[in-house]
């Protein structure tokens, strides 16, 4: 669908504006060396640290209740055997946790994730989003040290470890789009953003095979003691290196800081008083983010607890391929999130399609393509190879959705974006704490069939969201957002 000439003023870069009604074109500040890149790039890594201390856990997990979860070759649905070679070291402490405690431990982290999302963003809107995201990994990386002796203790104190890292990280992604709200140029909306966020995709990639080869060949304890000291080594660099606003940037150059300020001006309110909770509320495109994550991190959040047992019991593969296979479909997800961030800003300016086209284009791709692959991974039976290629691809197109809903919020609300990204992730928590439980409870036997039935439950769910959001979902500032702006378009 093509920009309307209301629409292409509101972005107030086409030449068209220019030629038509006079609009001066904003002189653009160079990315190389900028500040707000420099911000995409701490806060990449920033994101890379949020989910290797969330998904750690993910593989150190089936370690850690070996006698319950077994992964050698006469215990999963495909015999696998082990590659020879080098001695698995088995010296750290096994614990006989049944199914419904490992689904609970998964689980835990969304309760305390839960917690945070809106008083984060609101909190970070009032007082700035620098310290609350830098604190929140600080909390959890220092809380990370001291899971091994959580474990030692019992299950219900790694219950409690998990859920106080939930509250720090639940602070992380509001806390961003905060910043992100002060920072990102209309136009560069989806490449900044997908920069920043793909750092959660990449932390996976790596936390993932890295958790494997730590458990293989030291053992699992040091999964949390490395990723926890990782996690402080970056806060001192984001304490150091970061500001809240460009007006508070010590090192901005005059051209970016103009740049930044000037496209924004007639987006932002200043005020952090009178948050229109009400309309928020009752707005249709609030509703349809909402849908649209909830259903997206169904999918992501089942995978993202459960694949790593799932090529354990079901592909038998042992801990050290385990990590390395269960990282392929978030490397593929890095890959395409990054590269979907530049199509979309691409097709924004250069070939003038509306940004709810552009978004609705990108959830689509980004959520349905997913079920379609998720669900076909669970008719693969013992291929090993087509079954991680079909996973990898449902992954991989769901990092369209980054420009998608998942940054909808600056489009519509750029004054409330972290508020309104809390109160959509609130939501999309809730898969998270009740993913893993209801997976875990309908794959007590781990048979093909029973891995079905996850699949196309969480497939139905994705569509279902793709179908409400192209229904309600807008691409422009509402006109709740901002006094005395008025929206003409979608």
């Amino acid at each position: 669908m093509k920009k309307n000439m209301t629409e292409l003023c509101e972005d107030c870069y086409s030449s068209v504006c220019e030629k038509h009604f006079i609009i001066p074109k904003l002189k653009e500040a160079p990315a190389c060396c900028s500040a707000r890149y420099g911000l995409a790039t701490l806060s990449f890594f920033g994101f890379f640290m949020v989910y290797a201390l969330r998904v750690n856990l993910s593989v150190a997990l089936v370690e850690m209740v070996k006698t319950k979860v077994s992964s050698n070759s006469s215990s999963s649905v495909c015999p696998h055997s082990d590659s020879p070679g080098v001695q698995h070291n088995t010296t750290a402490s096994v614990y006989n946790w049944d199914s419904d405690t490992q689904g609970w431990i998964l689980g835990s982290f969304f309760y305390g994730y839960l917690f945070t999302q809106i008083p984060g963003a609101y909190l970070a809107r009032k007082f700035g989003g620098k310290w609350f995201l830098g604190l929140g990994i600080l909390g959890t990386a220092t809380l990370t040290l001291l899971t091994p002796v959580a474990a030692e203790l019992g299950p219900g104190y790694v219950i409690g470890i998990r859920v106080l890292i939930g509250i720090g990280e639940g602070v992380t992604f509001p806390a961003m789009h905060t910043m992100w709200s002060a920072w990102a140029p209309p136009m560069e909306r989806s490449k900044l953003l997908s920069i920043s966020y793909a750092g959660a995709q990449l932390g996976t990639v790596v936390a993932l095979p890295a958790s494997g080869l730590i458990c293989f060949y030291m053992d699992w304890t040091y999964v949390f003691y490395i990723f926890g000291a990782v996690g402080v080594g970056w806060f001192i660099l984001w304490a150091f290196l970061v500001s809240d606003t460009p007006e508070t940037h010590r090192n901005i150059s005059i051209q970016e800081k103009e740049y930044i300020v000037s496209s924004l001006k007639d987006q932002l309110n200043s005020s952090n008083k009178n948050i229109p909770w009400g309309s928020m509320l009752k707005s249709f495109p609030v509703w349809a983010i909402v849908v649209a994550h909830f259903s997206y991190n169904w999918t992501f959040y089942t995978l993202l607890t459960l694949l790593p047992t799932f090529m354990d019991t079901v592909l038998g593969f042992n801990i050290q391929q385990n990590g390395f296979l269960s990282a392929l479909p978030y490397l593929g997800c890095w890959m395409v999130m990054l590269l979907g961030g530049q199509i979309a800003d691409y097709m924004r300016e250069t070939w003038l399609y509306s940004t709810v086209a552009v978004r609705k284009l990108c959830t689509a791709i980004g959520m349905v393509g997913p079920a379609v692959f998720l669900v076909a991974a669970g008719y693969t039976g013992c291929n090993y190879s087509l079954a991680i290629a079909f996973l990898t691809i449902s992954s991989a197109l769901g990092g369209f959705s980054m420009s998608g809903f998942n940054i909808n919020h600056l489009d519509i609300a750029p004054s409330y974006a972290g508020i309104l990204l809390g109160i959509t992730n609130s939501a999309a928590t809730i898969p998270g704490m009740v993913g893993p439980v209801i997976a875990k409870t309908l794959t007590r036997s781990n048979t093909i069939e029973e891995w079905q039935t996850v699949f196309y439950i969480s497939a139905a769910i994705d569509v279902f969201g793709t179908v409400i959001f192209t229904i309600f979902g807008k691409g422009v500032v509402q006109d709740w957002a901002v006094p005395g702006f008025h929206s003409h378009g979608n």
